[in-house]
């Protein structure tokens, strides 16, 4: 889903925002083919943004497009759910998903390596959220990086949530909502130049073809190298078409196909200083990205420059295609409505990415006897996946209001089915990390390593096979392949509960019956097991007033194993994980996860200005780690509690805000345990012992305790508009190491002897600031120009657990003409 969406003439002075979305908006979001009210013989009925919708309501001036499980009101709903409209998607610049979810405070992400591919991986609440993304409400399981030109707003639900969208969801989800027909004509092309030779050009065009048939189509082509990183460039393209029929009638029916496809070379990020094995001094170690000006254990100091890039622009690529096809036919029945919605969607990935790798202390360097161990260089290791994803899901739903004596309910029930199916392979390039314990100038002629301080990702590498000469790289082959089948059964229930004006009962129900398979090897054996999952969740919303509301709320969550079917980090595997010895997959277990929330909810000046405040607790109680002999165990524990603070709306006619503070303290309470070996002496066979994890006690990975966004923008005459962005991420960590050690005597008494450091991989808090300038030539053509981290800031945005962490771009500036018509 792609680029800053293109706008269109909306319903006059009416720049606000949406405000909160309501939980059932997650799950069906735009009704496709929505009904709308009649259409005037009035001028005004070719603003698309006068046509109402049968579902829709006006949130802060614009429309909130009601989905099957929006059972409340924005204000009436017992959860923490923000919307972000096309409005800021558009006005930020932003051009991928992951660009747009930054504007939403305590949204972080994770990087990728190999066997987590590459993809978006955002954390919600500190919980990692890569597999529970929906577009209109229907699983999109794969791992891509999506794009936003076909996008008319993405929801985010804050919270356990499996009750909404099934396994998985501990910390949030995110609801893709797409642009679908309306009975209007309207049109929208923006064309956009920028430093980095930025190119880029959507368009969006509906056309009302009879009183009940409309069309639409979007489209996007995106060129550009990346402004300050050294041969990194990035090109796609993609189409989204749809048709709706039965318009403004009781029954609709919507189809509508999203293609994307996207080339790039990806970017490898700037290694860590350290590792345990060379990491000086005793105690907490933090470890940031060698940046700017770094001392070898040698002396050497040397200059690492932001442009610095450790790939291999000869090796390294990504290619990926995304297909989905989508049919929706509802029908009204009175206040009651029928809606099925059926899904194909087809994914495949490949790539061989670079990771700056550090495992060998090559990077601050081990001694000073050898010039190959003494610091100052990179490997090129080798991180590869091809493969597809591919599903087919049908969801069913009944939806309306009805009531039982003095008592409203607002319902939603259904049922959902489902098959996937995921394949993975790896490629087999050469990378040189067994020749030597370090880089020696073999390894360097050969492009299996390069200069911390001046790296060429040009450099003439050349792959060769086991006897050392040039070879194409190829796929390991079908022996090397995993591959991943599921199928899902599901049925669920929302009710909202009026039972007096001022007191609202929320309440919801899902039960899912997933099953899943892993197949692999020569001969080829598989692997199966299936999960009964139960979730619940409740809510109570006390309204002293009818535009303010109190609320409280309790949800919970279930990741079965299996559940991204490789398509992501799955810490609940079918398999052992690093570290972990062999396991029975029938004592596997669904990891679970709780969510207790309060808050406070208020709209202002006629629902154009939405304030909010939450206080929460997600915790996992069960985690999948190692346990105390050595075997998996569900003993871990991850408790996050935190605060939000938002604001979405006008706070004065023409100068509206999109933001919020977040904190969150993100605490694991218990990691589990680490297995140590003490190696053989004499007769004695090499024993294995156990300490608690380094984890234990820390700050959860790819959290930041404190973080606030606030993008703003004021008219300041009719035709002139600026807006600005700031934003703040505090400090991160990747993840942990530190080095204790196990000996045996003689007699096999074991001594254990503690760490004596703690390696904290970190990446540093920043400040970012963007701005932008509009001006409107004419009715039909406008001109605007976007500056993107203003200042230039020397900032990273993903920490890996090891290796590396994924720097920003530098300035970007590009200038848009828009023609509407």
């Amino acid at each position: 889903m792609p680029s800053p969406a293109a706008a269109r003439p909306r319903a006059a002075a009416t720049p606000a925002f949406l405000a909160l979305g309501c939980v059932g908006a997650f799950v069906s979001g735009p009704a496709f083919g929505e009904s709308p009210a009649p259409v005037p013989a009035d001028p005004a009925a070719n603003d698309p943004g006068q046509v109402q919708a049968r579902e829709d309501i006006l949130v802060n001036g614009q429309r909130d497009r009601r989905g099957a499980k929006d059972v409340a009101r924005p204000i009436d709903t017992p959860r923490s759910v923000v919307v972000l409209p096309e409005k800021v998607i558009k006005e930020t610049g932003a051009s991928t998903l992951a660009d747009a979810l930054r504007t939403i405070p305590g949204i972080t992400f994770g990087a990728a390596e190999g066997g987590n591919p590459i993809g978006d991986r955002p954390f919600i609440r500190g919980f990692d959220s890569q597999g529970s993304t929906f577009v209109d409400g229907v699983r999109d399981p794969a791992s891509q990086t999506r794009e936003v030109f076909a996008v008319e707003s993405v929801q985010i639900v804050r919270g356990s949530d499996s009750t909404l969208g099934g396994r998985g969801s501990a910390g949030g989800s995110i609801n893709v909502i797409s642009k679908l027909p309306e009975l209007a004509d309207f049109g929208t092309v923006d064309l956009s130049y920028g430093n980095a030779d930025y190119k880029r050009g959507t368009f969006d065009v509906n056309r009302k073809l009879t009183d009940t048939i409309a069309v639409r189509i979007e489209g996007m082509a995106h060129d550009q190298d990346v402004a300050g990183r050294d041969a990194i460039w990035q090109k796609r393209w993609g189409v989204a078409p749809s048709i709706s029929l039965g318009l403004g009638t009781p029954t609709r029916l919507t189809v509508a196909y999203y293609h994307l496809t996207t080339h790039e070379l990806p970017d490898s990020g700037i290694p860590y200083l350290y590792v345990t094995s060379n990491a000086p001094g005793t105690g907490d170690i933090h470890t940031r990205p060698a940046i700017g000006d770094v001392t070898l254990i040698s002396g050497e100091t040397g200059h690492v420059s932001r442009d610095s890039y450790y790939g291999l622009a000869k090796r390294d690529f990504r290619d990926t295609t995304t297909d989905q096809g989508t049919i929706r036919v509802e029908h009204d029945f009175g206040g009651i409505t029928l809606r099925n919605t059926a899904r194909w969607s087809h994914n495949r990935q490949s790539f061989i990415f670079t990771v700056p790798d550090d495992s060998r202390g090559n990077v601050y360097g081990t001694d000073l006897s050898d010039p190959a161990t003494a610091g100052g260089y990179v490997w090129h290791a080798a991180k590869s996946r091809y493969g597809y994803d591919e599903s087919v899901v049908d969801q069913t739903d009944l939806f309306g209001k009805v009531k039982t004596g003095s008592v409203e309910h607002s319902f939603a029930i259904g049922t959902e089915i489902s098959w996937e199916q995921a394949r993975k392979g790896s490629y087999a390039p050469t990378s040189g990390q067994s020749a030597s314990v370090g880089c020696t100038a073999d390894d360097i002629a050969a492009g299996y390593c390069t200069s911390l301080f001046d790296p060429d990702p040009r450099a003439n590498w050349v792959n060769r096979d086991a006897s050392g000469n040039p070879a194409p790289i190829v796929r390991n082959g079908p022996a090397s392949e995993t591959q991943n089948d599921a199928h899902t059964l599901a049925a669920y229930a929302f009710d909202s509960i009026t039972l007096i004006p001022q007191l609202i009962l929320n309440l919801g129900a899902r039960y899912d019956h997933f099953e899943t398979k892993q197949t692999a090897g020569t001969p080829a054996t598989s692997l199966k097991r299936s999960d009964d999952l139960f979730n619940w969740q409740a809510g109570l919303v006390y309204k002293p007033a009818r535009d303010v509301s109190l609320y409280a709320s309790y949800a919970t969550a279930a990741t079965p194993p299996n559940s991204l079917l490789g398509e992501g980090r799955e810490d609940n595997a079918l398999t052992p994980g690093r570290g972990q010895a062999a396991i029975d997959v029938n004592d596997l277990k669904p990891q679970k996860t709780r969510s207790y929330e309060v808050g406070a909810k208020a709209n202002l000046f006629h629902e154009r200005l939405a304030l909010t405040a939450a206080a929460f607790q997600t915790e996992t109680k069960n985690a999948r780690v190692t346990g105390a002999d050595g075997n998996v165990d569900y003993i871990g524990e991850t408790r996050i509690r935190g605060i939000e603070l938002t604001a979405n709306g006008e706070i004065l006619p023409g100068w509206s805000v999109f933001g919020g503070y977040t904190y969150l303290d993100p605490v694991i309470s218990d990691g589990g345990f680490t297995v140590l070996t003490a190696a053989a002496v004499g007769d004695q066979a090499a024993q294995t012992v156990l300490v608690p994890s380094v984890t234990t006690g820390k700050q959860a990975p790819n959290t930041a305790k404190n973080s606030f966004t606030l993008w703003t923008t004021l008219q300041a005459t009719k035709r002139f508009q600026i807006g600005g962005g700031a934003f703040y991420t505090g400090k991160q960590y990747g993840g942990y190491a530190s080095n204790p050690s196990a000996t045996q005597d003689a007699a096999g008494v074991v001594t254990i002897h503690p760490a004596t450091q703690t390696l904290f991989r970190e990446i540093p808090g920043y400040w970012r600031f963007d701005a932008r300038a509009a001006y409107q030539l004419t009715d039909h053509i406008g001109l605007s120009v976007n500056a993107q981290n203003l200042t230039d800031k020397v900032y990273f945005t993903q920490a890996y657990a090891s290796h590396y962490a994924t720097i920003a771009p530098g300035r970007t500036v590009f200038g848009t003409i828009e023609v509407t018509f």
